[in-house]
């Protein structure tokens, strides 16, 4: 801070009012322009000695003030959005700012103060403000007096989204000066999504509409080509028109989150790639799943099964229960016969393939399916299809389905043995860790013992995973990938005790409905997945694995830049591990063969519309507040100097520091011109002098 000791300046402090002294004062000359008319002896004494009265009324004081004069501030605000990022503009902007700011400390009575702007990465919204200087600026401003601004200094790009109205803009705030860091004429072409849904059926096709423009082209073309995947998978190539509206129908394979990556080949010379590929999440949904049960005979659980699919919107149930098999023959007549036949020939050869699930509820061999029919659904099976069979104690016995061409998809085999004693169904050690039984809730009590079952087919696991035991950790639920279908075998028909709450039941309906959503590919319940969520500024990364070993994630940013994070366990099998997001765009997620996708950001940031440098946009913001701009890589980093206030502030080879030499008082002296004493004495000294020349 500068500081002067003493300022000093002469202050008038009248004794009476000062219309009576200005009334004095006039009388005063009245009478001795009165005697110098009539040649009165003695009026200049006369004369002197009313100016001294009149001074000492006006009591004239010498103030000497201590002043501490206060620093002005330089404001820099450096922009680091993101598309300061391509190129040589960061580091550009880097070394203008490091040599900027050694140039403005070495001038005194000058406060540097720093503003960085970055992008709002982690937000989710689909709104986005792009780069926003000016707010910033005004947010640091409010901590500063406006008479204490010597300049605000913006190192960007130009590409600012902020810009105030000039009638909104005032010197009274300092100048605003700008250094860009790009080049003049850049080129760029931008691929921009117009319209994207933000979910989809599954297989049905859904409508995405893009634009590909060209900027700063002096002769430009008239087509480009396109591409389009869905989870990293190419789906089309296409040729794009410039400048129009582009539609894309494709259609989304499976449930949960879809990422589409829309790229279009780069232009010759173009300032970067970055903005020639759009993405967007598509949650997938399922119109209607078609679930066919098929009850071999009735029994107490059937009713359970028929009411947890029911009670799902989203399923359609097709339910047959077996009541009058071939061989019973009562000599009834057809016609007067209430039971529906059933429709083998529709289910199993025409419209198998309609179905999304098959579940053989107790079913045993009694000749109503023959085994072209069953071989028809090993195939349905192994060609992406899904089949549950609760078994009932017919599994053990010659009547078991394993004794039909399913025996080529079901992973348990029967050994003939059927435990009929109480136990208490039991997850296994990888059922702990599989997202179908790992979550298993406990009873409404919160008690960690369920209700015993009082039956099980034994039987020996051949492929899959075993889920849940029974007694000597005999297997009691199997599931298993086949080929390209999934199969489930739960080995007891007792799950509907768990329902009536028998010794404090069990989770039925969770686990069923959690089976059967596995069979049929829900995301959520693959026991190998890898994902991650954003929460702030971080990137929260989730692995459900069987695994017990913690994995390291490859974490690859949009950029490119590939880093390493460590998982740590969290229980039933969920690894998780936290990333910082340094840019907004698609981060892909690698371990080993296992690879996933997040979308970091909003649909159509407003940053990547428009990359190339401009000085368009800052033009009438640095005429409006007498500021000036100035291209970096062309003309290089210009001298600043200390101004006036009321100067220029800009010239095409300086740029002006507003000197405002605002001070604080910090003490003060009065001393008085004419003491009283002195005062007297020179009255009467003049009174004595003009009564002598009076006298001679």
């Amino acid at each position: 801070m500068k500081q002067a000791n003493l300022v000093y300046s002469l202050d008038i402090s009248p004794n009476v009012p000062i219309g009576w002294l200005a009334g004095l004062a006039i009388l005063s000359a009245a009478i001795l322009a009165f005697g110098i008319w009539r040649n009165a002896r003695g009026s200049a004494w006369r004369g002197g000695l009313l100016a001294l009265l009149i001074l000492m009324l006006a009591n004239p004081v010498l103030l000497a003030e201590k002043r501490d004069y206060l620093e002005d501030v330089a404001l820099i605000i450096v922009d680091e959005s993101d598309s300061q990022r391509i190129g040589q503009r960061k580091e550009v902007t880097t070394e203008s700012y490091t040599n900027l700011k050694k140039q403005l400390e070495s001038f005194d009575n000058l406060q540097v103060e720093t503003v960085v702007v970055k992008n709002k990465v982690s937000s989710t919204s689909r709104a986005e403000n792009g780069s926003l200087l000016f707010s910033s600026r005004h947010d640091a401003l409010k901590n500063i007096p406006p008479d204490r601004i010597a300049a605000t200094i913006m190192i960007t790009d130009g590409q600012i989204h902020d810009i105030p109205n000039i009638e909104g803009l005032s010197k009274s705030e300092g100048p605003v000066h700008f250094l860009l860091s790009g080049e003049k004429d850049e080129k760029d072409r931008v691929l921009r999504l117009v319209k994207a849904p933000a979910f989809g059926i599954v297989n049905q096709p859904i409508t995405l509409v893009v634009n590909v423009e060209d900027f700063g082209v002096k002769n430009p073309i008239a087509t480009a080509k396109l591409s389009v995947r869905l989870d990293g998978e190419l789906m089309q190539n296409r040729l794009a028109q410039i400048g129009e509206d582009i539609e894309i129908e494709l259609s989304l394979s499976h449930g949960g989150k879809n990422f589409v990556e829309i790229s279009v080949d780069p232009l010759e010379g173009e300032l970067t790639e970055k903005n020639n590929t759009a993405y967007v999440t598509i949650n997938g949904v399922r119109d209607r799943l078609q679930v066919l049960l098929v009850s071999g005979e009735p029994h107490m659980g059937e009713r359970g099964w028929r009411n947890i699919l029911k009670s799902d919107p989203s399923v359609d149930l097709v339910h047959f229960t077996i009541l009058r098999p071939p061989e019973k023959q009562d000599g009834t007549p057809i016609t007067e016969l209430s039971l529906i036949p059933f429709p083998i020939r529709d289910l199993f050869e025409k419209k198998l393939n309609d179905f999304d699930l098959i579940i053989f509820d107790r079913y045993r061999r009694r000749g109503v399916l023959p085994s072209t029919y069953l071989r028809n659904i090993s195939q349905y099976v192994e060609e992406g299809g899904a089949l549950l069979e609760a078994a009932g104690p017919a599994f053990a016995t010659a009547l078991s389905l394993y004794r039909t061409p399913l025996s080529d998809v079901l992973p348990g085999r029967p050994t003939g043995y059927v435990f009929n004693e109480g136990y208490v169904p039991a997850v296994s050690d990888i059922g702990k860790r599989h997202p179908v039984t790992g979550q298993l809730k406990s009873d409404k009590e919160g008690s960690p013992e369920w209700g015993r079952w009082f039956r099980m087919i034994e039987a020996e696991a051949l492929a899959g995973q075993t889920l849940m035991t029974g007694p000597d950790d005999q297997p009691l639920l199997i599931l298993e990938k086949r080929l390209n279908g999934r199969v489930a075998q739960l080995l007891s028909d007792h799950a509907w005790l768990w329902g009536r709450g028998f010794e404090g039941g069990g989770p039925q309906s969770e686990l069923l409905r959690r089976v059967s959503h596995w069979l049929m590919k829900e995301p959520e319940l693959e026991e190998e997945q890898l994902s991650a969520i954003v929460e702030g500024d971080n990137l929260v990364l989730h692995r459900q694995s069987l695994e017990e070993l913690p994995a390291t994630i490859t974490v690859t940013d949009p950029e490119g830049n590939k880093s390493l994070v460590a998982l740590s366990p969290s229980g039933s099998g969920i690894q998780t591990g936290i990333t910082p997001i340094t840019t907004s765009g698609l981060y892909k997620l690698q371990h080993d063969d296992q690879k996933s996708l997040i979308a970091v950001g909003i649909l159509n940031p407003k940053e990547l519309h428009d990359l190339r440098a401009t000085a368009d946009k800052i033009i009438p913001v640095a005429k409006a507040t007498g500021g000036g701009v100035r291209w970096l890589t062309e003309q290089g980093l210009p001298d600043f100097r200390r101004t006036k206030p009321k100067s220029n502030q800009a010239s095409t080879f300086w740029m002006g520091l507003r000197s405002n030499e605002n001070f604080e008082v910090t003490g003060y002296k009065r001393q008085a011109l004419l003491p009283p004493l002195l005062g007297l004495i020179l009255a009467m000294a003049f009174l004595c002098l003009g009564w002598w020349r009076e006298g001679r």
